[in-house]
């Protein structure tokens, strides 16, 4: 017990000694000092007018704007302008990818930039710095303009054949929709409210007509290569090599141990496609004599077949 309370004193006597400690530690910390004022506000307006892209942009539209009806600096106005289009063409091209998510394959995105950057163009030459509004807020309208103009020059179907169709394709899902099965031909005809004639000319119209570019890329996933339609035409007159090689080799059997006149008469009957007649017109003889010889290959050949059928068949 006594030392039990001897060690309880130490452990007090040592707690004693160590809160004075503290609290004297405590006291010693200095206070905080009050945080400054925000200085965002100040910062963006500084670095608003520190910004020397920005000011240089702002004296460019500034001298353009001057100079853009003079024809007396149209050296300078020139130069100006191609500075601007060099400052905004990542516009011109967001814009053009962006639309191009939309199109057909068949339409490249650097078709789609160079239509845009003549947009730009037409942007630059009729903003007014003085209305208030940024440049980028008002050029892509006009980017956007100057690409669905030339993709209705790309398009060879006229806009009226285009306008048919889709009005058509509307009327043609609102009575899917409300009947619940394919339209007819008779409730396109009665909900578009048009003749007969003009019927089938608007059904003809609006016929899917597939058009396929020969520059179109297509991949091969087994060797992992790309090629053009171009580069690979569809050849229904040809053949392979194997059957070529094939109907060679089948040549060279058929004619081995014939004669010259013989070998002729097979190569002119059933290769170059000959009539007796003519086979005997061109090697001298008879159309007897060429149709006996016939006779005597065809027989001579079939024994020669069965001789080496039997030969296949041992092996």
């Amino acid at each position: 017990m006594s030392r039990v309370k001897t060690k309880s004193n130490r452990v007090g006597a040592a707690r004693a000694v160590v809160r004075p400690h503290a609290v004297k530690k405590q006291k010693a910390m200095p206070e905080k000092a009050p945080r400054p004022a925000p200085l965002r506000d100040h910062r963006r307006d500084s670095s608003k007018r520190s910004n020397p892209a920005q000011a240089e942009i702002a004296r460019i539209w500034k001298r353009y704007c001057v100079v853009r009806g003079s024809a007396e600096h149209s050296q300078e106005r020139n130069d100006l302008r191609n500075r601007l289009i060099e400052n905004y063409q990542p516009i011109v091209r967001f814009t053009a990818e962006r639309m191009r998510t939309r199109l057909p394959s068949e339409v490249e995105v650097d078709d789609l930039f160079s239509a845009g950057v003549f947009g730009l163009m037409d942007a630059i030459n009729s903003f007014d710095p003085a209305r208030g509004i940024k440049f980028e807020t008002f050029c892509p309208q006009r980017i956007r303009g100057a690409i669905f103009d030339e993709l209705r020059q790309m398009d060879w179907v006229p806009r009226l054949v285009r306008s048919r169709t889709s009005r058509m394709e509307r009327v043609r899902k609102q009575i899917e929709m409300e009947k619940g099965r394919p339209a007819t031909q008779a409730e396109l005809r009665a909900r578009l409210d048009v003749s007969e004639e003009e019927f089938e000319k608007i059904h003809r119209d609006s016929s899917p007509v597939g058009l396929v570019s020969l520059n179109k890329k297509w991949s091969d996933a087994d060797s992992g290569g790309e090629a053009r339609e171009i580069d690979v035409p569809q050849d229904d007159t040809g053949c392979d090599a194997f059957s070529m090689l094939q109907r060679r080799d089948m040549q060279t059997l058929m004619t081995r141990g014939l004669s010259r006149a013989e070998r002729l008469i097979v190569i002119l009957y059933y290769y170059e496609e000959l009539t007796m007649k003519e086979i005997g017109l061109t090697l001298d003889l008879s159309e007897s004599r060429v149709s006996q010889m016939h006779s005597s290959i065809l027989a001579r050949l079939k024994a020669q077949m069965k001789h080496r059928l039997r030969e296949m068949t041992e092996e």
